[in-house]
């Protein structure tokens, strides 16, 4: 096929999973979006992402420079290799590789979190700041950090995994093996049980059946959204503090419930923002589409946001 320039971009979630492509200016063109299977096998969830970013392309005649995409950590950067906490269907999967040879075009990898970092620094809440942290609070909870203008990717490419700083030392295990990390109390399902757990009920025990209820006045619940914004607070707070930010903009599932979420969030941030200058970072909740955008940037915006050793 061919068109006009663009982009193919795909964001893996451990509920949704989106393909999409973007044009030269950032704009999303044409997206799809399809359930991530789970426990049917590597390949199971590989086809779907094929699917996704077939049902976006089919809708407009662009010619593909490459294909960005936003993926669960930890991986093995930049090469590709992807075992997303999230996703326990891929371990040392090689979803670079993969993609390249079934698209023919070259690919970037990313992680999601950082990627919706990327798109809100471009085109979103972050636009025209130097220091942001962006943020996915879903299935899994990750984190990337903007500085001084420029992407912060660390010694391995995992910077910023903001769900694994510690906000309960005494609390449930997390799947990365230590104890009381963000995303043991604030991920998705996490929520869910510990709302069961101390006595909700509900035909349908997920995410959105919690949020429901919560907006009904339903007092665990609402607690659950509490405990789970609170623990958000604290940790944005505390890496606040360390990188000197401006924004932090929260995206992923969770945050679709921002209503329940964001007044938790903001009061345990403040709870723990003493100093004068993390107190005035501004949080903010992320678009719906810079996940996308971002994973598209790794290559339309790339002496920004890439390694050109790469």
């Amino acid at each position: 096929m061919t068109g006009p320039p663009g982009y193919l971009a795909l964001d893996v979630g451990g509920t949704k999973i989106v393909g999409a492509v973007v044009g030269t200016g950032g704009e999303v063109i044409s997206s799809a979006r399809v359930p991530t299977p789970t426990g049917r096998g590597a390949e199971e969830v590989f086809s779907a992402c094929v699917f996704a970013l077939e049902a976006a392309r089919s809708e407009t005649a662009i010619s593909a420079l490459g294909l960005g995409v936003g993926c669960g950590g930890p991986m093995k950067w930049p090469s590709g290799d992807v075992s997303p906490l999230n996703l326990p269907d891929w371990r040392d999967f090689p979803l670079r590789d993969r993609l390249s040879d079934q698209f023919d075009v070259p690919v970037r990898i990313h992680n999601d979190a950082i990627c919706l970092t990327i798109g809100e620094h471009l085109m979103g809440g972050g636009r025209g700041l130097n220091n942001v942290l962006g943020m996915v609070v879903s299935t899994g909870v990750g984190g990337g950090v903007v500085s001084d203008g420029r992407l912060v990717t660390g010694a391995s490419g995992n910077a910023g995994h903001i769900g694994h700083v510690v906000v309960d030392p005494g609390g449930p295990e997390c799947s990365c093996g230590g104890r009381g990390c963000l995303e043991a109390v604030a991920r998705g399902p996490a929520v869910v049980a510990w709302a069961l757990a101390q006595g909700w009920r509900s035909p349908e025990p997920a995410g959105e059946s919690l949020a429901a209820a919560a907006r009904d006045g339903d007092q665990i619940a609402r607690a659950a959204f509490k405990r789970c914004g609170n623990a958000v607070g604290i940790a944005v707070a505390s890496v606040v503090a360390v990188l000197d930010l401006e924004a932090v903009v929260i995206g992923g599932g969770l945050s679709r419930a921002g209503d329940l979420l964001l007044p938790a969030v903001y009061e345990g941030f403040e709870r723990h923002a003493g100093l004068e200058f993390v107190n005035q970072c501004r949080v903010l909740l992320a678009g719906s589409e810079s996940g996308v955008v971002g994973a598209a940037a790794l290559f339309l915006a790339q002496d920004q946001y890439w390694n050109q050793g790469y």
